[in-house]
């Protein structure tokens, strides 16, 4: 198969000045009857009510246009025994209450039968939020934020891979491509997936503000705008379902696995992170030390204090911890730095409302509804106990011995998904970010993780061992 061979023609997209118009008018107030004008005007057959399960996998319950009206009242159940870490199989009847805002019609397909979405809160049939759900458990540090007076920003660098398939249509690891940072075609050869990527993304109303490739082979980059957390967990789902299905139409395979290949840069997902009062960005104070108010460096120490244990929820695969490794430029100590990328934390260093934290340890297979969550959660946690940060580290922190980490106090990062599980497990303050059942259920699902990994025999083993003992 030839590289040009991969690439789709571009689809047909919905009419955006149309669409525009009507969303225009939705935004205002969006409510059931004007989503119902908009189905009818733009010829929606199809309606998506998506939501988020606790290990940050995207269901769906798709209604043709005959239960339109049930669906927007919030009236579809679903069987909540079949997603696991819900709930029981005697409980299992559940409803999915859609967010009105997020409804987007699909930017490709028939345009006489458009499919749109709608992503939900899912609720218990008694008509309260119900406590699984990690949308709510965003929603519930968010309102404790607002308490204080805060919104938090938040913008998210997500990269992932693409992959060519073999010939039964299984993924593989061969790249699709071997180049490097900001290289161009004919060595960039994801370039024309990445604009179909961009295009539909647009089409959902994201703001795209650069694409490019990234350091590894068939890796590749696409920053959209910063929103509020909840709209910013909300565009993540939204992106990697575009950026999946853009790799379809191209033939090959994109994967969010942060670690897919042995000896090259991992994929990560940086966070950053601000918090505005009175809409005043409340990171930046003009007089203080590198312009940075108090309450950005008690952010960044409730941050460091809940590293470790909030690491099992924004790096919560076995493989998120060979990301975790030094060498490719990802974290492993638990520091901050105005000046260098090497530690957890990185101050960049725009000023004013561009004040920022930018978060380095995520990556993009977390549930973005937790992992928002935790981190808001312990930023507000440094805020209200005023937990100092430290003096900033700005040397190369991956090429300091033991000895000079042990002067500056600076721990590591959990070495492996069992040591972040145990981390966690112990925090009482996760426990109460995020909920009773979520927590249990998140606990559970990666012990059984860790458990079936550290028990397999791999390829490593037996070629060291086999011939040697």
């Amino acid at each position: 198969m030839t590289p040009d061979s991969l690439f789709a023609a571009p689809r047909e997209h919905v009419e955006t000045t149309r669409y525009s118009h009507y969303g225009a008018k939705l935004a205002e107030s969006p409510d059931p009857k004007g989503l119902l004008e908009i189905c009818r005007a733009l010829n929606v057959r199809f309606l998506r009510l998506t939501f988020t399960d606790i290990l940050g996998h995207t269901k769906n319950v798709e209604v043709p246009a005959s239960q339109f009206q049930k669906a927007l009242e919030g009236e579809i159940m679903f069987d909540g025994s079949s997603i696991k870490g819900f709930v029981r199989i005697e409980e299992s009847d559940m409803l999915l209450k859609p967010d009105l805002s997020t409804f987007r019609i699909f930017p490709w397909g028939d345009p006489e039968a458009r499919v749109a979405r709608l992503i939900c809160d899912v609720w218990n049939t008694d008509e309260t939020p119900f406590a699984g759900d990690p949308r709510l458990v965003l929603k519930n540090v968010v309102g404790e934020a607002a308490e204080l007076g805060y919104t938090m920003n938040a913008g998210v660098e997500a990269e992932f891979f693409l992959f060519h398939k073999d010939e039964t249509g299984a993924a593989t690891t061969i790249t699709h491509d071997a180049a490097g940072y900001f290289d161009l075609t004919p060595v960039d050869l994801g370039e024309k997936a990445r604009r179909m990527i961009v295009n539909d993304l647009e089409a959902m109303g994201f703001e795209v503000e650069a694409a490019h490739h990234e350091v590894a082979p068939g890796q590749h980059e696409i920053d959209f705008k910063y929103a509020d957390a909840l709209r910013t967990a909300d565009d993540l789902t939204t992106f990697r379902f575009i950026v999946r299905n853009a790799a379809l139409a191209h033939g090959l395979h994109a994967t969010f696995m942060p670690k897919p290949i042995f000896g090259q840069n991992g994929s990560g997902m940086h966070t950053h992170q601000s918090l505005f009062k009175n809409g005043e960005n409340a990171f930046f104070d003009p007089d203080g030390e590198f312009q940075l108010s108090d309450s950005m460096r008690w952010y960044i120490g409730g941050l460091k204090k809940h590293a470790r244990a909030l690491a099992a929820v924004t790096n919560p695969l076995v493989n998120s911890f060979k990301r975790l490794v030094p060498g490719y430029e990802a974290p492993v100590d638990i520091a901050w730095s105005h000046k260098n990328r090497s530690p957890m934390i990185r101050v960049p260093d725009r000023r004013g409302i561009g004040t920022r934290v930018e978060f380095r340890m995520p990556d993009p297979s977390c549930n973005p509804y937790l992992a928002l969550a935790v981190q808001l959660a312990a930023g507000l946690d440094g805020i209200r106990n005023q937990i100092d940060a430290g003096p900033p580290m700005d040397v190369n922190v991956w090429e300091l011995n033991d000895s000079e980490r042990a002067k500056h106090q600076i721990e590591s990062l959990p070495a492996n998904l069992g040591e972040a599980i145990d981390e966690l497990e112990k925090s009482a303050f996760m426990r109460e970010t995020l909920g009773d059942h979520v927590f249990n259920n998140f606990v559970s699902a990666k012990k059984r993780e860790w458990s079936a990994y550290i028990s397999q025999v791999t390829s490593w083993e037996v070629e060291r061992y086999l011939t040697s003992y």
